[in-house]
């Protein structure tokens, strides 16, 4: 039963999150105008616009021009949907709600900062709060303050060295979200295991001109050490007896 509502429920944040990849980068509302075609222009439906099923239904094609409709609208839907039943086993159903809206949320945020090298405050401020709830909220605000002071701080000090941007405001409330979740240990182990990862991108990367975004690597440390949180601490205990 909660399985099940919980993925209709990343279903429906999914869609949600559909609309605002699209508009938010471009400053648009999220709200208006109401969902519509991106080629014709006309407006949706009810049944035009259920999560995964209407894009099943139309054979990823507009019901009015027949213009294609891109498979980002399914996958992003069913990777918050399995987001949020991955929580739901793990986690009581509130903390769930919160942890997998959290993790939704800068599913979106990479994908923004994939495309456009650029992150919406509308996403990332939100992110935040339900961060700030997932867990003790002054314990989960005590640890944001402190992560998110710590890349402050980094952000100045390569800044200054390279003499160039280093970062963006967007990385540091990430940063924030790592610790309101994590804690301080498992912060630490994330913010190192995003590094590691964006290390290797650039490896991978080197001979063409890219330019990589951070939000996706610090997103995925943070997922990959909410996963493996349990192995992480017991390693970090045999290390420091």
């Amino acid at each position: 039963m909660i399985i099940g509502f919980m993925g209709l429920l990343g279903l429906c944040v999914g869609s949600f999150l559909n609309v605002a990849i699209y508009r938010l980068p471009e400053g648009k509302s999220v709200l208006f105008p109401s969902s519509h075609c991106l080629t014709c222009k006309t407006p949706l439906r009810w049944y035009h616009n259920v999560p995964l099923l209407s894009w099943l239904f139309l054979r990823a094609k507009c019901a009015t021009c027949k213009a294609p409709i891109s498979i980002q609208y399914p996958l992003v839907e069913l990777i918050c949907a399995g987001l949020f039943i991955f929580v739901a086993l793990r986690e009581p159903l509130a903390e769930g709600v919160f942890l997998g809206l959290v993790f939704a949320l800068l599913f979106a945020l990479s994908l923004i900062d994939f495309r456009y090298k650029a992150v919406p405050d509308g996403l990332s401020f939100p992110a935040l709060g339900v961060a700030l709830l997932s867990g003790n909220v002054l314990v989960s605000l005590e640890h944001a303050l402190m992560f998110a002071g710590g890349f402050a701080l980094l952000r100045m000090g390569v800044s200054a060295f390279t003499k160039k941007e280093a970062m963006g405001e967007a990385d540091i409330l990430v940063a924030a979200i790592m610790g309101a979740i994590l804690g301080i240990t498992l912060g630490l182990v994330a913010i190192y295991l995003a590094a590691l990862l964006a290390l290797f991108a650039f490896y991978l990367l080197s001979k063409k001109e890219v330019a990589l975004p951070f939000i996706p690597f610090l997103s995925l440390g943070l997922f990959l050490t909410y996963v493996f949180q349990t192995p992480i601490t017991g390693l970090i205990e045999v290390y420091y007896g």
